[in-house]
């Protein structure tokens, strides 16, 4: 598992997955460039279920997205990477792409849909990005036709091996702070976050349990995982749910089969187990998350059923809108 693993896709096509190796390989090309975030033990947790929390909140651009930016950019070939990069994203991706083209010097083009929270929207723009808002169902499709139109190099937010991989050094750091961890609760929107974190773990402690969680509302990898097959839910549905980082109809086809293989479990969580995540993770722990920042601590206390010895959860972002963090905090 130490480097890249050839499996069979649909229609017989062969499919590489991200190795332990590649993940090993993001952590030197992206080190110093991203904060090496703690884990902190969470003094509210129930002391016969110890809970640490992973800040990924703490990046410079609030999310644990420079990562799989910061590596993809870093990988590309410089005379491609010269000419621009394009994503499309709710915000957190956009924003960490911009940050790592900025680091590079290279423009960015990000497509979001028109329903993004306005400060996740302004963070991007005073990084020096180019913002194309789209309803939501034409994110990718524009994406498809500016890169046609202007010779972009496309970096997905989640379906891209040196995404995935960045995303995974994730898991390395985890088990380098917490050797006996039993649990790791991950935050699932397209898959990108728990596919390398899941490589990581399975790769250095094959017995620790991975579980992806994700809102009842947008619970498309839950219904698939339960059925063995990737399934897309419409977009309609998805954006019902106030975790707008997960907003997603599925995982990407090969964050599907790095899950199917390596994640041991998929949950939901209610919105309202959210949004008392995020007030707990306030007032407990002095961290601000977004809704689809506290998902995984939400499954913490909803799900008591899946965690098994220490458990670890992922903060995956802060970038909250103020005036919802206000209303969370005042409930």
């Amino acid at each position: 598992m130490d480097g890249l693993d050839r499996r069979t896709g649909a229609g017989g096509a062969a499919v590489t997955l991200v190795g332990l190796g590649d993940i090993r390989t993001a952590a030197d090309r992206i080190a110093g460039q991203v904060v090496r975030t703690p884990l902190l033990p969470c003094p509210w947790a129930d002391e016969r279920r110890p809970l640490w929390l992973k800040p990924e909140n703490l990046q410079p651009t609030g999310s644990f997205k420079m990562r799989g930016a910061l590596n993809a950019l870093g990988a590309l070939d410089a005379g491609v990477r010269a000419h621009g990069v394009l994503t499309h994203s709710s915000g957190n991706h956009g924003r960490a792409l911009a940050w790592a083209a900025r680091v590079y010097g290279v423009p960015a083009v990000v497509v979001m849909p028109d329903t993004s929270p306005a400060v996740k929207i302004e963070g991007i723009r005073v990084l020096g990005a180019e913002i194309v808002i789209v309803p939501p169902a034409e994110r990718e499709a524009r994406v498809a036709v500016l890169a046609a139109e202007r010779g972009l190099a496309v970096v997905p937010p989640f379906e891209h091996s040196d995404v995935i991989a960045g995303q995974g050094t994730i898991g390395l750091e985890i088990l380098a702070d917490l050797p006996p961890a039993g649990t790791v609760l991950v935050p699932v929107g397209g898959g990108g976050l728990v596919s390398g974190v899941a490589v990581a773990l399975k790769a250095l402690s094959p017995g620790v349990r991975v579980i992806g969680v994700e809102p009842e509302l947008a619970g498309d990898l839950a219904e698939g995982f339960a059925k063995g097959r990737r399934v897309v839910w419409d977009p309609v549905l998805t954006y019902r749910t106030v975790a707008d980082g997960v907003r997603l109809p599925a995982v990407g086809e090969l964050n599907w089969r790095h899950i199917e293989r390596y994640v041991d479990d998929v949950v939901t969580v209610s919105e309202q187990g959210i949004l008392d995540a995020m007030s707990r993770l306030v007032w407990g722990s002095r961290i601000v998350a977004e809704p689809s920042g506290a998902v995984a601590v939400a499954a913490y206390t909803e799900r008591p059923d899946v965690t098994t010895g220490p458990t670890v959860a992922v903060v995956t972002g802060g970038n909250v809108d103020p005036a919802l963090l206000v209303r969370v905090l005042s409930a």
